[in-house]
């Protein structure tokens, strides 16, 4: 199977990489393209596009300005070490063992607004560029069109490499919509994480985040390759509600501590 996940706001790029291994993304080509874009752009632009305050968007135009190819572990870092944040939290990359990496790197992709998708190991220089930004390029009024067909295409590839059909989408709404259901050549399966509060079952964004992280490397490490077999997630006190769940959207519940 195929797991998406989506990346993160926070970075670490003080720390290194708990491995040496790396590749260089796709499409790094159109990561160009969109730097072009970016590097026009003033701090003031990038605070009201982006919605953040004066310093972050400082921080970014300084990134835009220093994002340099080709990439190398003294400029770069593999985004699995890379991206910090809830659903990382959840994957806790530092404590994966090398044959979980490398499980990693076949059957898990992030997708992302500068980089389309990524493998875990692939180099990549700090950046921030949501997926749902309305950044204006040649290609139209946002990333999504931008992006158009490419990441589709990237899952379908992926797939076939693995001779696999299912496609795990363990990212965000915003995310997600830059993949093209219709298009692609396996089946999607979107799990859902329900938090138990005042006696309700609600998606809590935090919990849901990290548990997705969590799925993500349960999948990994015992070599999930069927639905069912994916049910069988327990990690964290969740467990799976058949009553709850859809053919393609299993819901895993967790009872309040």
């Amino acid at each position: 199977m195929l797991i998406l996940i989506s990346p993160a706001k926070t970075l670490d790029f003080e720390q290194p990489a708990m491995v040496s291994d790396y590749t260089q993304p796709e499409y790094l080509a159109y990561s160009e393209q969109l730097m072009s874009v970016c590097r026009e752009l003033s701090p003031s632009q990038i605070a009201s596009l982006m919605k953040v305050s004066d310093k972050i968007a400082g921080l970014n135009a300084a990134r835009f300005a220093q994002w340099r190819p080709p990439f190398s572990t003294a400029n770069a870092k593999q985004a699995l070490y890379a991206f910090r944040g809830d659903v990382y939290t959840g994957l806790d990359a530092d404590s994966m063992p090398a044959s979980v990496v490398q499980a990693a790197q076949q059957h898990l992709r992030i997708l992302s607004g500068l980089y389309g998708l990524l493998k875990p190991l692939d180099l990549m220089q700090p950046y921030r560029l949501e997926m749902g930004i309305p950044l204006v390029t040649a290609k139209g009024t946002n990333l999504y069109q931008f992006w158009g067909d490419v990441i589709t295409d990237g899952i379908n590839q992926a797939l076939a490499q693995q001779g696999d059909d299912l496609v795990i989408n363990l990212a965000s709404n915003e995310y997600f919509k830059a993949v093209r259901p219709t298009r692609l050549t396996g089946r999607l399966i979107s799990p859902v994480f329900k938090d138990a509060k005042n006696g309700q079952f609600k998606i809590i964004s935090f919990y849901a985040k990290k548990a997705r992280g969590m799925m993500a490397r349960y999948l990994l490490e015992k070599k999930v390759t069927t639905l069912a077999e994916l049910q069988q997630f327990n990690v964290a006190g969740y467990y799976y509600s058949e009553a709850q769940s859809t053919a393609d959207s299993p819901v895993f519940l967790r009872e309040e501590s």
